[in-house]
C-alpha cells in the first residue's frame, strides 16, 4: 500500500504544503487557503496600534472566551473584511497582579490552557485592503460589570 505524502493537502491533493505547515481551521476558511500559512518572520511590523475594535462573526462563537477568527472588524470608523487567516496562536501568560497569585504547580497547568480572565487569542489576518494586521481577543476581566473580553488591533505588518 502506498504511503500518503505528508506534504500534500488532504482536501486538495494537488496542493503542496511546505514542510511543517498544516491546514488549520478548515471549517472557517477552507483548507486550500490555510496551506499558505506564512511564518512569523515573513512579516515586519510597521505600526504598533493596540486600539479597541468591534468584530463581526457569521455565527456567534460557540465558546465566547475562546473565539475563532472573525470575518470582519471595525476600527477607527472603517470596516475591514478579513480575506485570509495567515496564522493563529494563543498566549496564556499571567500578567500584573495575577502573575503572582497562583501556586507554581497550578500556574504550569494554567499556562497551557489559561484560567479565568487570563489569556489572549491572536490572529494574523489579511484584509480586503490587502493590509496585514495582528488582532487579538483579550479575556481579561475589567471589573465586575465587564466580565467579557475585548478585541484589539495589535499592529499592522508588511
Amino acid at each position: 500500500m502506498a504511503q500518503a505524502n505528508p506534504n500534500l493537502c488532504t482536501c486538495q491533493p494537488d496542493l503542496y504544503l511546505e514542510p511543517n505547515l498544516y491546514c488549520q481551521y478548515p471549517h472557517v476558511w477552507g483548507c486550500h487557503k490555510q496551506a499558505k500559512i506564512l511564518t512569523m518572520s515573513d512579516f515586519t511590523p510597521i505600526h504598533f496600534l493596540d486600539h479597541p475594535i468591534t468584530v463581526r462573526f457569521d455565527e456567534p462563537p460557540a465558546h465566547e472566551k475562546t473565539p475563532p477568527c472573525p470575518v470582519s472588524f471595525e476600527w477607527d470608523g472603517k470596516v475591514f473584511t478579513i480575506t485570509e487567516l495567515l496564522s493563529a496562536w494563543s498566549d496564556f501568560t499571567r500578567r500584573g497582579r495575577s502573575a503572582r497569585n497562583m501556586r507554581p504547580s497550578h500556574a504550569e497547568v494554567a499556562s497551557g490552557r489559561g484560567s479565568l480572565g487570563v489569556g489572549r487569542f491572536y490572529f494574523r489576518v489579511r484584509v480586503d485592503t490587502v493590509q496585514v494586521f495582528d488582532i487579538y481577543y483579550d479575556r481579561a476581566i475589567v471589573d465586575a460589570d465587564d466580565r467579557k473580553g475585548h478585541w484589539f488591533v495589535y499592529r499592522e505588518l508588511e
